[in-house]
């Protein structure tokens, strides 16, 4: 594709050089091939500008630039632009020609629940035989097909790439986490979102955005790209969001007046029960997870179904099938005590299941979490007195250290849980973590392992390991596992 071409839509100026045949795009050096156009990126970690003569030196013949360019290689071509990762999104539409505007795009943000409503989702348009795409925390799908997933919302070269495999493949329908780091590093720019849902705004990413103020701003950036909005209106940031969004809405919620609401609600160890209310009727739904926090992902889910124009019938058919997430209240039984894995990893995620969990467990709640390094610390605490306030036992465990200290950020934890009287243990070992809740665990239990939910690996700061709190239970539970 000619380099002019690409650059439509972006504003750019020529240091030197003409218009060049392009290749490919790319922002990592160590992949550049001859005929490609280098995206000097500023990143967290290192800068892209540094490695701009390597990648001329690589075959690259135009690079795209914030700060100006030297190069004594007078046949490349320097571009120089404002912000390089909106360029590259806008680069990356153009050169795969625009693919989700062939198909509808439904966004999901919040800070709990997008995994779980986007796969609510997917059950429903399954249901009704749409050929679905997904984008998230967990994996990536095209179809039947499951890819791996490196982030929550893959960069926008990835993105357009995966956006561009899914036409191929005759995707309908695409469902996908918008994560606010994405919204905010401009990986979403460029796309034009059918369907935009909120689900909430807790405590999260503050080692990022620094104020949650600039973490609402983030998120509110998808409803000002989004056709149409659905909207969890009993979130406090629900109205914010709310006059945001450039075009229709729907709301919904448990306790304030919305278009879209729950009543009756029966909750229990097997799931929840209520009653949809919608367009002045009513409907009786089950779910197979139980939870308040449940009845919220699946209200926004039908929403969005309700904006695709898909009946509430085929909706209400849809959810029913849906028989959960990995690592999204994920329940391993046994003889003695039950566990549950949760990636719950926020103040509120961490209180909505212990919650939840109170309203049908007979016996004591065991609580395993920690909390991960290298990110937000202010929730270490806070994570801490809510774990001891809505449990009986506490195991104070790692979670992914990353390049902290493991046994600095149990003690960070730890200054929370002395706020109450709950019992506890600091245990920097994960696995031998899950092995003491097993053993103090009796019949009648449960057992809340908290943090990691479908997360199968332990990141070290000179390693990473294979780590699965689903297998290291069942590993635990022994012959007793059911």
């Amino acid at each position: 594709m000619i380099l002019s071409t690409l650059l439509q839509d972006i504003e750019w100026t020529l240091l030197y050089g003409e218009d060049k045949e392009i290749n490919a795009i790319t922002y990592d050096s160590r992949k550049v091939q001859k005929g490609d156009l280098f995206v000097c990126i500023t990143g967290f970690q290192t800068d892209g500008h540094k490695y701009a003569q390597k990648a001329i030196e690589a075959g690259a013949v135009a690079i795209l630039c914030e700060k100006v360019i030297q190069s004594d290689n007078k046949d490349v071509t320097i571009v120089q632009t404002k912000n390089t990762r909106h360029a590259l999104a806008v680069l990356s539409a153009n050169y795969y020609k625009h693919p989700c505007d062939s198909m509808n795009v439904i966004g999901v943000t919040g800070t709990n629940g997008k995994t779980t409503t986007t796969y609510l989702i997917k059950s429903v348009l399954d249901t009704i035989g749409h050929k679905v795409g997904v984008i998230g925390t967990i994996e990536n799908r095209i179809g039947q097909k499951v890819l791996h997933a490196d982030r929550t919302t893959p960069e926008s070269l990835e993105l357009q790439e995966l956006f561009c495999e899914m036409k191929k493949e005759n995707v309908t329908d695409v469902v996908m986490e918008v994560s606010s780091h994405s919204l905010d590093l401009h990986r979403v720019d460029g796309i034009k979102y059918n369907i935009g849902i909120f689900t909430n705004l807790t405590q999260d990413h503050l080692d990022y955005h620094k104020t949650m103020e600039n973490y609402k701003i983030a998120k509110s950036l998808l409803f000002q790209r989004s056709d149409k909005s659905v909207i969890n209106i009993d979130d406090e940031a629900g109205e914010f969001m709310k006059q945001y969004a450039k075009g229709e809405v729907l709301t919904f919620g448990i306790d304030k007046q919305a278009d879209i609401t729950a009543k009756e609600i029966d909750i229990s160890a097997d799931g929840v029960k209520f009653t949809l209310c919608y367009d002045n009727k009513q409907y009786t739904l089950s779910l197979h997870t139980p939870g308040r926090f449940s009845i919220y992902n699946a209200l926004g889910a039908i929403g969005a179904c309700i904006f695709m124009g898909i009946a509430i019938e085929d909706i209400i058919a849809g959810l029913n099938s849906n028989v959960g997430v990995a690592g999204r209240f994920q329940t391993v039984k046994s003889k003695k005590a039950n566990a549950i894995i949760d990636y719950a990893h926020t103040p509120d995620g961490l209180e909505n299941i212990l919650k939840t969990a109170q309203e049908f467990v007979k016996g004591k709640i065991i609580t395993v979490f920690g909390c991960g390094g290298d990110r937000d610390k202010t929730k270490r605490p806070i994570m801490g007195e809510i774990a001891a306030k809505l449990s009986d036992y506490c195991i104070i465990t790692s979670d992914n250290p990353r390049t902290e200290n493991p046994a600095a950020i149990l003690d960070d934890v730890e200054v929370g849980v002395k706020k109450t009287n709950c019992e506890y243990v600091k245990l920097v070992d994960r696995r031998e973590a899950i092995c003491h809740a097993v053993e103090y665990g009796q019949k009648g239990d449960l057992i809340i392992i908290a943090g990691k939910g479908h997360e199968d690996y332990q990141i070290f700061a000179d390693k990473t390991i294979h780590f699965d709190d689903v297998e290291e239970v069942r590993k635990a539970f022994g012959g007793d596992a059911l």
